[in-house]
């Protein structure tokens, strides 16, 4: 009797799991149809119900999540997905396919390192795959552009630097010509509005001047006489 409770809990208990095992492959044939269908947004939400069914988890539905999300162009979500399931125990086939579209979906993102990283690892796992191969030398190819591309930009920045600083040492040097031109300019106004007189008119100037020291000097002697005079007079 034990036996028989125990064998009809293992029988309830295959009907269980195969119950969920055919729900989840129906979402899956869902998912695969609406996806043919090019219905992306509902095939994402079939396989994501897939994936909650799943008793033991599996790189199938989830990489179909992945797919799906890569056509709605949510690249961000798609390599987040790949990413979650590439150190899955798996063949190194169904590994490559991961890293072949994880690669995709990194170079859709514009993050071409990256994607030439995972392309690497999907030939590691499957040498011969020739999309593989073909899809890692593009983008590689626009790695270099990119690279390229930048080190123009540095380039033509220091030039547009070296540019400026010339520009500026000019602008700097014609307004230190202009400050000295104006100086000059300045003192030049200032010897032209000094009065101008004739030669006639400077000798009677330097006459009148020694007349005025003569006067001078013969005023100086007669006080000084004057003076001298005063003082003997007190003395007697």
């Amino acid at each position: 009797m034990k036996w028989i409770k125990i064998l009809m809990i293992f029988t309830l208990a295959l009907i269980a799991v195969n119950a969920f095992a055919q729900k989840e492959r129906k979402y899956i044939r869902q998912g695969n149809k609406e996806f043919e269908n090019t219905d992306f947004e509902n095939s994402e939400v079939s396989y994501r119900k897939a994936v909650d069914l799943e008793e033991e988890k599996t790189h199938e539905p989830a990489f179909n999540v992945g797919d799906a999300l890569y056509k709605q162009e949510k690249y961000e979500d798609a390599i987040k997905q790949f990413e979650s399931i590439a150190d899955i125990e798996i063949s190194k086939e169904e590994k490559a396919k991961i890293y072949h579209n994880l690669g995709n979906s990194l170079l859709q993102n514009n993050k071409l390192k990256e994607s030439v990283e995972a392309y690497k690892n999907a030939l590691r796992n499957n040498p011969n795959d020739l999309e593989t191969k073909y899809n890692l030398a593009y983008a590689q190819k626009k790695l270099e552009q990119q690279q390229q591309q930048q080190q123009n930009q540095d380039q033509n920045k220091d030039k547009n630097k070296d540019q400026n600083e010339d520009q500026q040492n000019k602008d700097d040097q014609n307004k230190e010509n202009k400050d000295q031109d104006k100086q000059d300019q300045n003192k030049e106004q200032q010897q032209q509005q000094q009065p101008q007189i004739s030669k006639a008119d400077a000798e009677r100037i330097l006459q009148a001047l020694a007349n005025d020291e003569k006067d001078t000097q013969k005023k100086v002697k007669e006080q000084q006489a004057a003076a001298a005079k005063v003082k003997t007079e007190k003395e007697w």
